[in-house]
């Protein structure tokens, strides 16, 4: 891993996903959180003051040593124990069934194997479980989809790997879950990078 993505990628994504429009989304997603959770993508742990009084305990999980040590610095104040999981989405160092939520934020669009890493988090969920996402990914607008395509590849270079043109909903029902909440918008800024889907799934039964 070369000076920019171990050092300096993971401070210019804390600062950029500090921005008011993800605050906005974090607060009306993350409180939802319940019992025993999963965070993939903790990150500098942006989600952690939005976790409610029903968490019992957090397993925050992202590959980056650098955005870990960041995330437990805020992970003083929580309420709650935080376990940190130095790891990929698409291999979950834990066992089957475990948890009552699974969040996702701002995360898909960046992890290699997306369709792996969903069936990895449907995995580890309990079967009554709940997967809460906010995502950005492909725009609607023919107009603004052109765009995305057009800047991806530099995108992902300078982005430690971020897709603009992720088909989220897609990924999400590819992997064995149902959505049983979609909300799609614009968020403020350029709309190349700000199409976001927003909601829960839940895994499909053996009867589905």
């Amino acid at each position: 891993m070369n000076v920019y993505d171990k050092w300096i990628l993971p401070r210019l994504t804390d600062l950029a996903m500090r921005n008011k429009e993800a605050t906005r989304y974090r607060s009306q997603i993350v409180p939802q959180a319940c019992g025993t959770v999963l965070e993939i993508g903790v990150g500098s742990g942006l989600n952690l003051p939005f976790y409610g009084a029903t968490v019992s305990r957090l397993f925050a999980l992202d590959p980056s040593e650098e955005l870990l040590r960041m995330a437990k610095k805020m992970a003083d104040a929580a309420p709650f124990l935080v376990e940190f999981l130095a790891h990929t989405g698409e291999e979950i160092p834990l066992g089957d069934s475990l948890f009552d939520t699974v969040v996702t934020t701002w995360t898909l669009c960046t992890i290699p194997d997306p369709i792996k890493a969903l069936r990895e988090m449907k995995r580890v969920l309990k079967p009554g479980g709940t997967l809460l996402f906010a995502e950005h990914g492909i725009a609607s607008d023919a107009s603004v989809r052109a765009w995305q395509e057009r800047l991806n590849p530099l995108w992902r270079k300078i982005t430690g790997g971020c897709n603009l043109n992720r088909k989220i909903p897609e990924l999400i029902q590819a992997s064995g879950f149902r959505i049983v909440q979609l909300d799609v918008a614009y968020a403020k800024g350029l709309r190349p990078m700000s199409y976001i889907y927003s909601g829960r799934a839940q895994p499909h039964s053996l009867r589905e």
